[in-house]
C-alpha cells in the first residue's frame, strides 16, 4: 500500500478510485441510519486482510502496482463536490478496507462534514485506536465486521489473529466518538457456524455495544479460494437469529437471503413492522420521527 520515495513514505493508492457507485444506506448495509437514503459509495485497491471466501477479493486482493492502471483519480474535494451535487446524504468508504488508504479518507471525511455531509466507514475494523481517534470526530457511521469470536476461527477466515483489538476499537467508536454501529457476521458453514461461538460473539455485542445495536448475520455465497463450500443453509442462519435475541440483542437480521421477513424491522414492544425491506424498491418506512406509530417506543439509530 505504501512505498518509501525519496526518503518519505507515500501512499500507492491515495485518490486512486477503483469503484464508485451511487447506492443505498442498506446495502452496507446499515439499517437503522435514515433508510432509503443514497450515499456515494467508494473504494480502492488492497486490505490488510487475506479472507479467503472475500467478497470483493477483485479489489481486495488486487496486485496494487499493475491494477493502478485501471483506477481513476479522484481528489477528495472533487468526491466531497459529486456528493453535494447529486444530493446524496454523504460518503461511504467501502468495496475495500477503508483503512489502508487512510489519509485519503481521513481527509475526505473532513471535507464532507465541513459541507454538511455524513460519512460511514464499512470495515474489518483492524484500524489502531490511534486512526480511529484521528477520524472519529468527523465519522458518524461504523459499520464493522465481527468475522468470529476466537482467536482459533478467525485466522481461519480471515488470515488474522488479534480479533480482541477490533472489539476494542468498535466499543471506543460506539462509546468514544458517538458514531452509530451496526456488526456483520458472514456465516460461513464449518467456519464460524458454530453455536456456542455465534452465542458468545452475540452476548459480546449486547454487553460491550448494548442490546439495540443492529446485528446482521448474512448469508456466504461460494467464491474465491472457499468455492468449494455450500452456500449457508438458510435454517443456519435463523438459528443464529434466535440465538442474537435469547442473549438479549433486540435486533438481529438476516442477510443476502432476498424477501427474508428478517430483513425487516419490528417493534420489540408490540411487533409491527417499522421498517419493510423484504419488497422490492426502496424501504416502507412506518415511523413518526424516530418513534413507533403503534405504541411510540422510539426506534434507536438515526432517522429523518
Amino acid at each position: 500500500m505504501r512505498i518509501h520515495r525519496a526518503q518519505r513514505i507515500v501512499p500507492l493508492t491515495y485518490g486512486r478510485v477503483a469503484a464508485l457507485h451511487w447506492a443505498e444506506v442498506e446495502r452496507k448495509p446499515l439499517f437503522h441510519f435514515y433508510p432509503g437514503r443514497i450515499m456515494l459509495s467508494v473504494g480502492s485497491l488492497g486490505c490488510n486482510f487475506r479472507c479467503p471466501g472475500c467478497q470483493n477479493w477483485l479489489l481486495a486482493h488486487a496486485d496494487i502496482k499493475s491494477a493502478i492502471a485501471e483506477t481513476e483519480f479522484i481528489s477528495p474535494q472533487k468526491l466531497v463536490e459529486l456528493a453535494v451535487e447529486h444530493k446524496a446524504l454523504g460518503l461511504s468508504w467501502t468495496y475495500n478496507e477503508p483503512s489502508v488508504w487512510f489519509e485519503y479518507t481521513l481527509e475526505g471525511a473532513k471535507l464532507a462534514k465541513a459541507r454538511g455531509l455524513l460519512t460511514n466507514y464499512v470495515t474489518n475494523g483492524s484500524l489502531s485506536v490511534d486512526a480511529l481517534d484521528a477520524i472519529g470526530p468527523y465519522l458518524d457511521a461504523y459499520r464493522v465486521d465481527i468475522k468470529a469470536f476466537s482467536e482459533g476461527t478467525y485466522p481461519r477466515v480471515a488470515n488474522f489473529q488479534d480479533y480482541r483489538g477490533i472489539l476494542e476499537v468498535a466499543e471506543r467508536a460506539k462509546h468514544r466518538w458517538g458514531m452509530h454501529v451496526e456488526c456483520v457476521t458472514n456465516v460461513v458453514p464449518t467456519l464460524n457456524d458454530g453455536e456456542d461461538e455465534l452465542r458468545r460473539l452475540a452476548g459480546w455485542i449486547a454487553n460491550s455495544l448494548g442490546r439495540e445495536t443492529p446485528w446482521h448475520v448474512t448469508r456466504f455465497v461460494p467464491q474465491f479460494k472457499l468455492s468449494g463450500l455450500p452456500a449457508t443453509p438458510v435454517a443456519t442462519l435463523e438459528q443464529a437469529q434466535r440465538i442474537g435475541l435469547a442473549e438479549g440483542l433486540r435486533f438481529v437480521y438476516i442477510g443476502n437471503v432476498l424477501g427474508h421477513p428478517a430483513e425487516d424491522t419490528y417493534c420489540p414492544e408490540c411487533s409491527i413492522v417499522l421498517i419493510q425491506r423484504s419488497g422490492s424498491g426502496p424501504p416502507r418506512v412506518a415511523l413518526r420521527g424516530a418513534a413507533c406509530p403503534g405504541c411510540g417506543y422510539r426506534l434507536p439509530g438515526r432517522f429523518e
